[in-house]
């Protein structure tokens, strides 16, 4: 029997893939930014552990992003490309929020997927420039470029639709967490780059209770007003209605309704005062 190969029965399939792939594939567009941008909520998730099925379920439930925590919590870099990868699937923003600062590592996250990065303890202006410059492209920082990861769908663009996608549809966000971070406000929000101001009312209170200088709530209305006059969205965690109505009132936009580890404790002790006097 004689080989077809590819001028045989193969050569049709070959060439309607060589067309798909010869015609520009629209880039994906974040979610949470999209939301932003609209003066809306993005109802956002956290995730600290390997969970698949999360992805899934927080995109089938109608949240725009998962804040994906590598600070507090490990997972391997093979671990972290799959749920970035799944996330492309259900079309859900992930946000990372790295365990480094370090340049290259930053941009790595985007590159393999991230819609965007949360940095912690930013606490000045210089610190904010630093990250802009670590995960922005020209003319805005100086991120390396590759063009062959996820995010541009594995060099499927030319690289000027890529850098003005990537600078467009990735976002940039700051953790306030300091009492100097507060008192910086001002100068943070004016940073060019600076896409969205997170407020980590854990660490903030605990060293806000430390001293005299101001309550959390004081520092959450002098974050409000300065993201207010620079026109940058604010967001924090938001874990009960109660909360999440008060904040949304103060005029935040990002705001974690939920997460991985809260919604494991609160089934296990649902479930066990339900079933607890059974005999």
């Amino acid at each position: 029997m004689a080989r077809t190969g590819l001028s045989g029965r193969m050569r049709p399939h070959f060439d309607r893939l060589t067309a798909q792939l010869n015609q520009e594939t629209p880039m994906r567009k974040s979610k949470s930014l999209q939301r932003l941008r609209d003066g809306n909520i993005a109802y956002t998730a956290c995730l600290g552990h390997y969970i698949p099925a999360f992805v899934h379920q927080a995109a089938l439930n109608a949240y725009d992003c998962i804040w994906l925590d590598l600070e507090h919590r490990d997972m391997s870099t093979s671990q972290v490309q799959a749920l970035l990868a799944y996330s492309h699937l259900h079309d859900i923003d992930i946000l990372v929020r790295p365990p480094t600062r370090e340049k290259i590592a930053l941009y790595r996250y985007l590159e393999e997927g991230a819609a965007g990065l949360l940095i912690p303890h930013v606490s000045t202006a210089e610190e904010a420039k630093s990250l802009v410059q670590a995960t922005k492209f020209p003319p805005l920082g100086d991120r390396g470029i590759d063009n062959a990861g996820l995010d541009a769908d594995y060099n499927m663009h030319e690289t000027d639709t890529y850098i003005e996608w990537a600078n467009r549809e990735t976002f940039l966000a700051v953790q306030i967490e300091t009492l100097q971070a507060v008192q910086n406000i001002d100068a943070i929000v004016a940073v060019d780059g600076i896409d969205l101001i997170f407020i980590g009312p854990g660490d903030l209170g605990m060293r806000l209770g430390q001293t005299n200088e101001m309550s959390l709530d004081e520092a959450f209305q002098r974050v409000q007003v300065a993201c207010s006059k620079a026109g940058i969205p604010w967001g924090c965690p938001a874990l009960n209605a109660e909360i999440f109505k008060t904040r949304r009132n103060q005029g935040a936009q990002f705001l974690v309704a939920s997460g991985d580890f809260l919604g494991c404790r609160n089934e296990l002790e649902s479930k066990m005062a339900a079933v607890k006097g059974i005999q």
